[in-house]
Protein backbone atom coordinates (compact mmCIF):
# COMPACT_ATOMS: atom_id res chain seq x y z
CA UNK A 1 0.00 0.00 0.00
CA UNK A 2 1.27 3.47 -0.78
CA UNK A 3 2.20 5.75 2.09
CA UNK A 4 -0.37 8.49 1.31
CA UNK A 5 -3.34 6.08 1.30
CA UNK A 6 -2.07 4.55 4.52
CA UNK A 7 -1.82 8.02 6.09
CA UNK A 8 -5.30 8.95 4.83
CA UNK A 9 -6.70 5.74 6.29
CA UNK A 10 -5.16 6.47 9.69
CA UNK A 11 -6.29 10.09 9.68
CA UNK A 12 -9.83 9.05 8.69
CA UNK A 13 -9.97 6.93 11.83
CA UNK A 14 -8.06 9.14 14.28
CA UNK A 15 -9.71 12.48 13.44
CA UNK A 16 -13.36 11.62 14.16
CA UNK A 17 -12.31 9.52 17.18
CA UNK A 18 -10.31 12.44 18.59
CA UNK A 19 -13.06 14.99 17.93
CA UNK A 20 -15.65 12.72 19.55
CA UNK A 21 -13.32 12.15 22.52
CA UNK A 22 -12.96 15.91 22.88
CA UNK A 23 -16.71 16.46 22.67
CA UNK A 24 -17.52 13.71 25.15
CA UNK A 25 -14.68 14.79 27.44
CA UNK A 26 -15.88 18.39 27.47
CA UNK A 27 -19.35 17.11 28.29
CA UNK A 28 -18.61 14.52 30.98
CA UNK A 29 -15.40 15.97 32.44
CA UNK A 30 -15.71 19.67 31.62
CA UNK A 31 -19.43 20.03 32.31
CA UNK A 32 -20.20 21.62 28.90
CA UNK A 33 -23.51 20.02 28.03
CA UNK A 34 -24.35 19.82 24.32
CA UNK A 35 -27.24 21.58 22.66
CA UNK A 36 -29.27 20.01 19.86
CA UNK A 37 -26.92 21.22 17.10
CA UNK A 38 -23.89 19.95 19.05
CA UNK A 39 -25.43 16.48 18.86
CA UNK A 40 -26.01 16.95 15.12
CA UNK A 41 -22.25 17.49 14.68
CA UNK A 42 -21.43 14.25 16.48
CA UNK A 43 -23.53 11.89 14.33
CA UNK A 44 -21.43 12.22 11.14
CA UNK A 45 -18.29 11.52 13.19
CA UNK A 46 -19.86 8.34 14.56
CA UNK A 47 -20.81 7.41 10.99
CA UNK A 48 -17.26 8.14 9.74
CA UNK A 49 -15.80 5.61 12.15
CA UNK A 50 -17.54 2.70 10.39
CA UNK A 51 -15.97 3.04 6.92
CA UNK A 52 -12.68 4.17 8.50
CA UNK A 53 -12.51 0.95 10.52
CA UNK A 54 -13.56 -1.14 7.53
CA UNK A 55 -10.70 0.39 5.52
CA UNK A 56 -8.32 -1.41 7.90
CA UNK A 57 -10.09 -4.73 7.37
CA UNK A 58 -10.27 -4.94 3.57
CA UNK A 59 -7.16 -5.60 1.51
CA UNK A 60 -8.26 -4.17 -1.84
CA UNK A 61 -6.67 -0.71 -2.33
CA UNK A 62 -9.54 0.59 -4.45
CA UNK A 63 -12.08 -0.41 -1.79
CA UNK A 64 -9.88 1.09 0.93
CA UNK A 65 -9.76 4.37 -1.01
CA UNK A 66 -13.56 4.40 -1.38
CA UNK A 67 -14.10 3.67 2.33
CA UNK A 68 -11.64 6.41 3.31
CA UNK A 69 -13.47 8.77 0.93
CA UNK A 70 -16.81 7.93 2.59
CA UNK A 71 -15.30 8.63 6.00
CA UNK A 72 -13.89 11.96 4.76
CA UNK A 73 -17.29 12.96 3.36
CA UNK A 74 -18.98 12.18 6.69
CA UNK A 75 -16.32 14.23 8.49
CA UNK A 76 -16.95 17.10 6.06
CA UNK A 77 -20.70 16.93 6.81
CA UNK A 78 -19.92 17.42 10.50
CA UNK A 79 -17.74 20.39 9.55
CA UNK A 80 -20.55 21.91 7.49
CA UNK A 81 -22.95 21.54 10.42
CA UNK A 82 -20.25 23.16 12.58
CA UNK A 83 -20.11 26.15 10.22
CA UNK A 84 -23.89 26.51 10.44
CA UNK A 85 -23.88 26.15 14.24
CA UNK A 86 -21.04 28.65 14.66
CA UNK A 87 -22.97 31.12 12.50
CA UNK A 88 -25.98 30.70 14.78
CA UNK A 89 -23.78 31.25 17.86
CA UNK A 90 -22.23 34.40 16.35
CA UNK A 91 -25.74 35.57 15.30
CA UNK A 92 -24.79 35.73 11.61
CA UNK A 93 -28.07 33.91 10.85
CA UNK A 94 -31.00 32.38 12.69
CA UNK A 95 -31.06 28.78 13.82
CA UNK A 96 -33.71 26.35 12.70
CA UNK A 97 -34.41 24.61 16.00
CA UNK A 98 -36.45 25.40 19.07
CA UNK A 99 -33.22 25.80 21.04
CA UNK A 100 -32.54 29.08 19.22
CA UNK A 101 -35.99 30.60 18.86
CA UNK A 102 -38.38 29.62 21.67
CA UNK A 103 -42.04 30.42 21.07
CA UNK A 104 -43.49 33.55 22.67
CA UNK A 105 -46.02 32.92 25.44
CA UNK A 106 -48.11 36.05 25.14
CA UNK A 107 -46.26 38.27 27.61
CA UNK A 108 -45.92 35.73 30.44
CA UNK A 109 -42.26 36.27 31.47
CA UNK A 110 -42.04 33.16 33.66
CA UNK A 111 -43.52 30.97 30.92
CA UNK A 112 -41.06 32.49 28.42
CA UNK A 113 -38.11 31.70 30.70
CA UNK A 114 -39.34 28.18 31.43
CA UNK A 115 -40.01 27.46 27.74
CA UNK A 116 -36.40 28.15 26.79
CA UNK A 117 -34.09 25.17 26.59
CA UNK A 118 -31.49 24.92 29.31
CA UNK A 119 -28.70 24.63 26.74
CA UNK A 120 -29.28 27.09 23.93
CA UNK A 121 -27.82 26.60 20.46
CA UNK A 122 -27.31 30.30 19.87
CA UNK A 123 -25.00 30.86 22.85
CA UNK A 124 -21.45 29.53 22.79
CA UNK A 125 -20.65 27.85 26.10
CA UNK A 126 -16.90 28.09 25.59
CA UNK A 127 -14.56 29.97 23.27
CA UNK A 128 -10.84 30.24 22.70
CA UNK A 129 -9.61 33.25 20.78
CA UNK A 130 -13.20 34.02 19.82
CA UNK A 131 -13.74 30.59 18.27
CA UNK A 132 -16.45 28.38 19.75
CA UNK A 133 -16.39 24.60 19.94
CA UNK A 134 -18.64 24.50 16.86
CA UNK A 135 -16.13 26.71 15.09
CA UNK A 136 -13.24 24.46 16.07
CA UNK A 137 -15.18 21.43 14.87
CA UNK A 138 -15.74 23.19 11.54
CA UNK A 139 -12.05 24.03 11.18
CA UNK A 140 -10.72 20.59 12.17
CA UNK A 141 -13.40 18.62 10.32
CA UNK A 142 -13.26 20.52 7.04
CA UNK A 143 -9.48 20.81 7.10
CA UNK A 144 -9.13 17.15 8.02
CA UNK A 145 -11.58 16.02 5.34
CA UNK A 146 -9.63 17.95 2.70
CA UNK A 147 -6.35 16.44 3.90
CA UNK A 148 -7.81 12.91 3.92
CA UNK A 149 -9.20 13.28 0.40
CA UNK A 150 -5.95 14.79 -0.90
CA UNK A 151 -3.92 11.94 0.58
CA UNK A 152 -6.33 9.21 -0.50
CA UNK A 153 -6.43 10.38 -4.11
CA UNK A 154 -2.80 11.48 -4.44
CA UNK A 155 -1.21 10.23 -7.65
CA UNK A 156 2.30 8.83 -7.45
CA UNK A 157 4.85 9.38 -10.18
CA UNK A 158 6.30 6.24 -11.70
Amino acid sequence: MDRSLSTARGLALVLPAALLAGALGSQYVGGLYPCEMCHWQRWPHYAALVPALLAFVVSNRGLQRMLVTLAALAIAVSGAIGVFHAGVEYHWWDGITACTAPPARGGDLLADILSRPIIRCDVAQWTLGGISLAGFNAIFSLGGAIAILALAWKRHRA
